[in-house]
């Protein structure tokens, strides 16, 4: 679950991280009550689930009231990325000396949660680590004993800080390392952080202030957390990804035309390569998990056939817990809901298989036996070849 930058940043400060003051405005009238109460210079930034905010005109300072009200007003027109602005951050504009970057991930192949720190900040990390992966500097951190000061004293040298900045970075990379554990997060950065004024904290601001954040939970964390769970922006969610999370499924929208419906992460990735393999794009990872029944078999194929860019759907189903039969049945169901035209291709292996089978095949359905097989004639069909089934 992705949350919005003023959200992430609100939990950050829970853990003593300084942030600039600021609220959310839903409307201009708003965004210049805000900027009146601060009495500063303000920036305002559109509040959406994408990155480019700023190179789509989705940040821009402010000097009065009046002109946050204008800014804001442009800003909440806008849609960045194909998805509308709904709500705008208007903070106190930072005195900016230095930008930073500094963010926690999950690094699977160490089974370690890894810090990240470089010296050069306010740009995607994935470009530095391509262009200049020397300028990122890491730490793992070992579960049992957490983030350690002699790693946070290290990654503020190898950052190039000066000696008097140390102590503050090593209490805002200890209170983001706590934001993360504490919130179960799998990420959390912050994007620039900045050096303020002549970086020792002058005019009323904090010698280092994380003027953008960004986090994202584990939504199997969630259920210990019902106050971050309300956090969810319906909002900033397709049609799709409601029905989706309704069900209970795993869905991610892709850019290709061969619609994948799978139980298990794991089968459903090696779906998507041997679909890849023989030539074809997957539209979609779709995880319906173990023991689906018909109705949430139903679901997962009107989502996946909603998307207009789909010419063959793929069914691998590896029946353990899963029934074939009762995943048959609610392919059918799902048919007399959303009639289409679009060829399909099943794969059905393990409990009640032959009944499964026996179902498609009076639907007329393309069965295959094997997923290499079945991925060959998904492919096919999406070309508009006539396939045997």
């Amino acid at each position: 679950m992705k949350l919005q930058e003023y959200q992430s940043k609100r939990i950050f400060a829970r853990y003593g991280v300084p942030i600039p003051a600021g609220d959310v405005a839903s409307t201009p009238a708003e965004a210049r009550e805000i900027a009146e109460r601060l009495g500063k210079r303000v920036v305002v930034k559109a509040q959406v689930l994408v990155g480019g905010r700023g190179k789509a005109g989705g940040i821009k300072l402010a000097d009065t009231p009046a002109e946050a009200e204008a800014v804001a007003r442009r800003i909440l027109s806008l849609q960045i990325k194909g998805l509308p602005v709904r709500k705008v951050l208007v903070d106190e504009a930072a005195n900016i000396r230095a930008e930073l970057y500094l963010g926690l991930v999950i690094d699977r192949a160490r089974q370690r949660v890894v810090m990240m720190g470089s010296s050069e900040g306010g740009v995607d990390i994935e470009e530095v680590a391509a262009a200049r992966p020397e300028k990122i500097i890491k730490a793992a951190i070992d579960p049992f004993i957490g983030l350690r000061d002699y790693q946070t004293r290290e990654l503020a040298l190898g950052m190039g800080l000066e000696r008097e900045l140390i102590r503050p970075f090593g209490q805002i990379a200890r209170g983001l390392y706590d934001a993360f554990i504490g919130s179960d997060a799998s990420l959390a950065e912050i994007n620039p952080l900045v050096i303020t004024g002549d970086g020792n904290g002058g005019h009323g601001d904090p010698p280092l202030l994380a003027v953008d954040g960004k986090m994202v939970l584990d939504d199997n964390g969630l259920f210990r957390h019902p106050d971050l769970a309300a956090m969810r922006d319906v909002d900033e969610e397709t049609p799709e990804e409601r029905e989706a999370r309704q069900y209970g499924l795993s869905y991610v929208k892709l850019d290709g035309n061969i619609g994948c419906m799978v139980n298990g992460a794991g089968l459903a990735m090696a779906t998507m390569d041997i679909t890849k393999l023989y030539g074809g794009a997957p539209a979609n990872f779709l995880d319906i998990g173990g023991g689906a029944q018909a109705d949430r078999v139903a679901a997962a194929l009107r989502i996946i056939l909603s998307d207009a860019h789909v010419k063959a759907v793929l069914f691998n189903i590896f029946g353990g817990i899963t029934r074939c039969d009762e995943v048959a049945r609610g392919i059918l169901a799902a048919l007399e809901q959303v009639p289409t035209a679009v060829p399909m291709v099943a794969r059905l292996v393990g409990t009640n298989e032959e009944e499964g089978r026996a179902i498609l095949a009076s639907a007329q359905m393309i069965t295959a036996s094997t997923l290499a097989e079945a991925a060959q004639k998904a492919v096919a069909a999406a070309r508009g070849s006539t396939v045997s089934a």
